[in-house]
């Protein structure tokens, strides 16, 4: 499947690396130069409230700040959908469909009423140019579709298992595969 905006990539058990196993990456944006993109299942214990406040009543449940990967992890991104693709609110971004990025420098007021989900991460996962396709051929990532549901799960411990089960044909009876299926 091609890499594009809205993809989600989904850590297979061959990626070992401690930042990435078991997750879901809603990809951000992807060009020639790289890509970008947030760990969906990681939320950490950190409160929105506490560091982002006037933001608190914009985030969806749990409003705990998510760890989007180890890239940038002392600033914020926030990715959100959109009520109405018509009248999409000052600072807003467009990723894929009805999903977004909000600039948290925006005052609250300007896009109150104006989402109907918002998350933020602290930190994202980036890719240099021709990486993560090197990846995806080494068979670290699954390149799967993603919904816009998958942005904002309440309870993500399960994401990752739901994404896989939902795929077509053999792709899904991936989700129970071992590290190493020889030794199965």
């Amino acid at each position: 499947m091609q890499l594009a905006s809205g993809m989600l990539l989904v850590a297979t058990p061959a990626l070992q690396d401690p930042n990435f196993v078991d997750t879901v990456v809603l990809l951000l944006d992807v060009s020639d130069e790289g890509a970008l993109g947030v760990v969906l299942n990681r939320p950490s214990q950190v409160l929105v409230a506490d560091v982002l406040e006037p933001w608190r009543d914009a985030v969806a449940e749990p409003e705990v700040l998510f760890r989007g990967g180890p890239v940038g992890t002392d600033g914020a991104l926030a990715l959100a959908s959109l009520r109405d693709p018509q009248d999409p609110p000052v600072g807003w971004r467009p990723v894929a469909g009805l999903l977004g990025m909000v600039d948290l420098d925006t005052p609250t007021e300007l896009v109150d009423g104006a989402l109907t989900a918002m998350r933020v991460f602290a930190g994202y996962a980036g890719w240099g140019a021709g990486q993560l396709d090197g990846e995806v051929e080494e068979g670290s990532w699954y390149v799967v579709s993603g919904e816009v549901g998958d942005a904002f799960r309440g309870d993500t411990s399960g994401l990752r298992r739901d994404v896989m089960r939902r795929q077509p044909g053999m792709l899904a009876w991936h989700v129970n595969r071992p590290v190493d299926p020889d030794l199965n």
